[in-house]
Parts: C-alpha cells; structure tokens; sequence
C-alpha cells in the first residue's frame, strides 16, 4: 500500500474491479484559496476550518505570509489575523506562486490596493501562463506591471488611488471576475463585471459573507453582472471549507466505469457552477444520487454523493458546459472513451493554457491507449470502446489531473497503464493514491 501524502513520481494503475467503501475527498481547492485571502483582507480574527492541505494552498499561506499576515495553524483550524483592505507591507522576497494560476491571479487584484511593491515568481509550467487577461482589467484601474510578454515573473506596484471601471470580459473566468473583484475593494465608487456567461462564484457568495457591499444574481444562462462599491471594511468570520467536487470526480468516474462498484463520497460542495459533471455523467447514464443535501452560512450547497456501475453512452456536451466544469474534462474524457457510441466535447480552448495543454493532453494519451480520437478547433470527438489496450506510458507533464486521469484509466485497461510525473498530484489531493487503493483500485510505484 502506498503511504498517505507519499506520491511518488512514476505509478502505475492496474486493472480493478468492485470498487466499494466511503471517501471524504479533499477539502475545495478554490473556496480555500479564497478563504484565507479574503480573511487576509478582512479586519479582526477568522477561523477557516477543513482547509486544503496540499501544495498550492500552502504556497497562498506563505504568499500572504509574505505580505505581513499572521496565519496560524492550531488543530487543523487555520486562524487569519486580517490586515484589512489596504494593509499589506512590501515582502522581503519574491512571492512564489508554484503551480498555481488562481493564487497569482487573484491575489494580484488583491494586492492593488495597497501601496507597495512585489514580485511574482512561479515554476516553469505558471510562467508560461497567460497574466494578460488580469493585467489588462487591473492596469485599466490604476495598478502598475512590469514583466516581459505579461508573464511570470513579474512586478506589482500596487496603489492607493484605485479606479472604478465597467470591465466586459472577453472570457468567463472566476480568476479574472475575482481579481477585478478584489481590486475594486479600494475602489472610490462602483466597478462592474460583465461576463459572457457565468463562471463559479464562489468568490460572490463569500465576499458577501465578509460583508462587502456586491450585487450579484448569478445566471444559468445569458451575461453574468456583478458589481461591487469600494470603501467597506470586510469582517472577520468563521468557515468550514466544503469537500472539493473537482477531486471527487475522479472517484465518481471510478465508480461508474469500473464494473460492480458502489461508493458513497462525502460532504462534497454541489455549487450549480462547479457542478456540471454531475449533469455531464447523469446525460451518459450513470447512476448518481445525491443524499443529505444542505446549505452552507455562505451560500454553498453540500451533499453526499452516491455512484454506481453504469454502462454509459456517448454524449454531445455543448459550450455552456466548459465553464461549470473545465477542470473535469480530462476524467470525462476517460469515461467517454469506455462508453457506447460518440462523444463531443464542446468549446474547450481554456484547456490550452491549463498546468499543461489539456486540450493536446487527453487527445495523444487516449489515443496511444487504443482510443479513436478526433479535434476540431476547440471540439474533442471521442470515439468510446469498451475494451480499452493500455500497455502504454503517459507522461503528464506534471499536471495533477491529467495524471490522475489515466490513472483511474489504468483500472479499466487490459494492460497497466503507467503514469510518470505524478508527484504534482500533490498540489491538489495529496490522499489520491491511498484513498483509491483503499476502495479497490490497484495503483503501485514503478520507477
């Protein structure tokens, strides 16, 4: 058995089946980033309770470290001292991002409205991100960059006269939607949000629990308007991170596409926008029911989710989809190339500029699985077949999900499938190996 948090680089996943037992996934990686940032943010004392332990959590802890915030670990429960809107100190080192895209982007709105300067730094994967869609709404309300190609790293000079702007987003995007969020906090009047369609907003429901004066009526179709007046000091609170939807899809694909498998995953936030492989499973026929449902002090639906052996079917997932679950199209893409028939997968250009290129990623690692595959502009075309031949190494690039992806793959193959960077899985669900060799799959080190 391979020990908890000790991810090795090169696995290998072997065939499995019956898969049974009861998981507790990871806490949510989004809603803890935002947690310990905003209650960075706030003035007064906050409790944030079953936060993410992994790798690009605990780099936004040291970021805000950095900053001059005071963040405590006692008995699981993370304790923010808040240095309120306006109260970052100038860090005496680079601020290292790692891996993590939401930590940069977000905290560089963040950090606007304080009048220091800092510099940004993340590994080669990040660097080679695009910043530009959070540079150009920021710069527009008065923050200074300075970088080459509007990459990492680069330079914030943050500012103590923030602008009000009506901003339309060419892209709907949670990351972009909160930095401009998180900016217009020192704003002197009202800044605007417009997004062609809504992303997550995990960020809206929270920041109103801090009390901050926002506006939003979230829309499962059509533009998305949010719009938030600076100037109003955010309050402490307290808060119970939920179980992460996006690390539980690898167990539910799991379960649903490896025979005789009945699981039960616990406690997992069911947000409509992060919710969407949910539908996207239940449209291919899996069996999923949801038991127990609540909602939380700050907006967020939970519920624990129950998923069963099912023989899907291909299906046509239309653009609207991409933006409630464009982390999970590398497991759906999985359980497509073991159902019946055709699936597309629409409108998935985001994918390029992920820890890797995913949209590249699940095409050339099906295929070389024995799976047809076709891709037209921003489509996936994936031919399913039951019987999939493995027998092949994937490297993933060191992108977490796409790791994992192949990895539950590996279960339903007739030859093991081998993964080699793995190590990333770390920076999202640390307890991945563990947790699904103690319901049944069959993953071991291969070096």
């Amino acid at each position: 058995m391979i020990k908890k948090n000790n991810i090795k680089n090169n696995l290998s996943s072997f065939k499995a089946k019956d898969l049974t037992g009861i998981i507790t996934p990871p806490p949510d990686k989004s809603i803890s980033h935002r947690a310990l940032l905003f209650s960075s943010l706030a003035l007064g004392k906050s409790a944030i309770s079953n936060m993410l332990d992994s790798a690009d959590v605990l780099n936004m802890v040291k970021a805000l470290k950095a900053l001059g915030v005071k963040i405590i670990n006692k008995n699981n429960v993370y304790y923010v001292i808040g240095v309120g809107l306006n109260g970052f100190s100038t860090p005496n080192q680079y601020i290292d991002c790692g891996n993590s895209g939401t930590l940069a982007r977000i905290l560089l709105g963040a950090i606007g409205g304080s009048k220091i300067f800092a510099t940004f730094s993340g590994d080669t994967s990040l660097s080679s991100r695009p910043m530009d869609r959070v540079i150009k709404p920021l710069k527009k309300m008065g923050i200074y960059f300075d970088s080459i190609n509007n990459k990492l790293p680069l330079i914030i000079k943050g500012s103590s006269d923030i602008l009000p702007i009506k901003y339309t987003s060419p892209i709907s995007s949670a990351q972009v939607k909160t930095t401009i969020l998180l900016a217009g906090l020192n704003a002197r009047g009202t800044t605007e949000i417009i997004e062609p369609y809504s992303s997550r907003n995990h960020s809206e429901n929270l920041l109103k629990y801090y009390g901050a004066d926002i506006k939003y009526n979230t829309k499962k179709l059509g533009k998305n308007v949010i719009s938030i007046t600076g100037g109003v000091t955010l309050k402490s609170r307290n808060l119970t991170v939920p179980g992460d939807i996006s690390s539980a899809a690898f167990a539910l694909v799991a379960a649903t596409i490896i025979p005789g498998s009945s699981i039960k995953v616990l406690n997992v936030g069911i947000n409509y926008f992060r919710s969407g492989i949910l539908e996207a499973l239940n449209l291919m026929g899996a069996r999923i029911t949801l038991e127990n449902k609540v909602i939380n002090n700050y907006e967020e639906p939970l519920a624990n989710i129950v998923v069963k052996y099912s023989k899907l079917k291909g299906v046509n997932l239309d653009s609207s989809f991409s933006a409630r679950m464009i982390d999970e199209y590398p497991i759906l893409a999985i359980a497509a190339a073991v159902a019946s028939g055709t699936t597309r997968l629409c409108g998935l250009a985001e994918l390029r500029h992920k820890e890797s290129d995913r949209f590249m990623a699940i095409i050339n690692g099906l295929v070389s699985c024995g799976i047809k595959v076709e891709y037209k502009k921003d489509d996936i075309i994936i031919y399913g077949n039951r019987e999939v031949s493995g027998g092949v190494t994937i490297d993933c690039n060191f992108d977490h999900r796409i790791a994992m992806s192949f990895i539950i793959l590996g279960a339903v193959s007739l030859k093991p499938i081998k993964v080699i960077g793995c190590k990333s899985i770390a920076t999202s669900y640390p307890t991945f190996i563990s947790e699904m060799n103690e319901i049944g799959m069959d993953i071991r080190i291969k070096d």
